[in-house]
């Protein structure tokens, strides 16, 4: 282990890289560990890129509900390859250095993209509660182009909000050790590294994250409260199946993204009697599962999306039949 007084920045007393330890505790299993990490971003490649390829190129899902899919389609793969190409490097050459900037580079974008995810999973149910409860208003609060300015919003919210957290970790000196016990550069893990003051990193960091999580959370009970509601004053059985079944898809996504999400943030910051091989691995579930299955859950969940990608399948293999004779 290097000494931080050869690899400190003499100005800003931080290192010029840290070290990635991976899953603490399991590195000889890192090569066994990486089969289903590669696997599963594999399929979230696959799963998302069919899922923005089939909104794109069919004009009768530029619908807000298939845009807004589309969005999370990004935000999915967006968050898995901030994070798991580097995870694969570190499992299978043992490239573990990082430079400091590209540290503070991959927390920022990974937080952002959270961030950002959270919000695109509250703005559809905010559009299932108007596909539902004011089914004629519908085209006229969400158009095309207010869900861009949406998509704008949410963006703009995640980066201000996770923006100030690269630069609260610049000003902290780190004179303990460099390595990151993580696969990826987190807020907290690289906070818990600092010596001196690191209260303003913690609060805010807490801070931003229940702000994110609570507000969108909110929404997304209340929404759903609102539409349990009006569903109950439908009069046919019928009526009260085809309202719900069109919330199936979202509650499953809402459920795999805040489910390891929420005990992850919690195991890290109140859960000192969870090993530290356990949290990481959950912290790596929150990146694995929820980019891959998603599209799955939408793709068997949502007849429009099921039927438009076996027709492009189905095109496709026409095409290499033609081709072929």
């Amino acid at each position: 282990m290097y000494s931080c007084k050869f690899n400190c920045n003499a100005s800003q007393g931080h290192p010029s890289f840290f070290l990635l330890q991976g899953i603490p505790g399991m590195e000889d299993k890192h090569k066994w560990i990486s089969i289903p990490f590669a696997s599963m971003y594999f399929v979230t490649i696959v799963g998302n890129c069919t899922i923005l390829f089939t909104i794109s190129t069919e004009r009768s899902l530029h619908k807000p509900m298939f845009l807004l899919l589309g969005m999370l389609a990004l935000t999915d793969l967006g968050m898995s390859t901030t994070t798991i190409p580097k995870v694969l490097c570190i499992f299978w050459f043992d490239q573990t250095d990082i430079s400091f900037e590209g540290c503070l580079v991959q927390l920022f974008f990974l937080h952002s993209i959270s961030a950002l995810q959270s919000a695109i999973l509250m703005s559809m149910a905010f559009d299932r509660y108007v596909a539902i409860c004011e089914p004629l208003r519908y085209a006229t609060i969400l158009s095309n182009s207010r869900i861009g300015l949406i998509g704008l919003v949410t963006v703009v919210r995640g980066s201000i909000l996770m923006l100030p957290c690269p630069f609260l970790i610049q000003r902290l000196s780190f004179c303990k050790s460099h390595v990151i016990p993580h696969t990826y550069c987190e807020h907290m893990s690289v906070v818990k590294l600092a010596c001196g003051d690191t209260r303003p990193n913690r609060v805010y960091g807490l801070t931003a994250a229940l702000l994110v999580i609570g507000v969108d959370l909110f929404c997304i009970g209340l929404s759903y409260f609102l539409i349990a509601r009006a569903v109950l004053h439908l009069s046919s059985h019928e009526a009260r199946s085809k309202a719900l079944g069109t919330c199936g898809s979202h509650v499953c996504v809402i459920l795999i993204s805040y489910t390891p999400a929420l005990f992850s943030f919690f195991t890290h910051r109140f859960g000192h009697h969870v090993p530290l091989h356990i949290h990481i691995l959950l912290a790596n579930v929150y990146l694995l599962f929820p980019p891959a299955l998603n599209p799955m859950v939408y793709g068997v969940k949502t007849k429009e999306i099921r039927e438009r990608v076996v027709r492009v399948f189905q095109k496709g293999q026409g095409t290499g039949l033609k081709a072929s004779e």
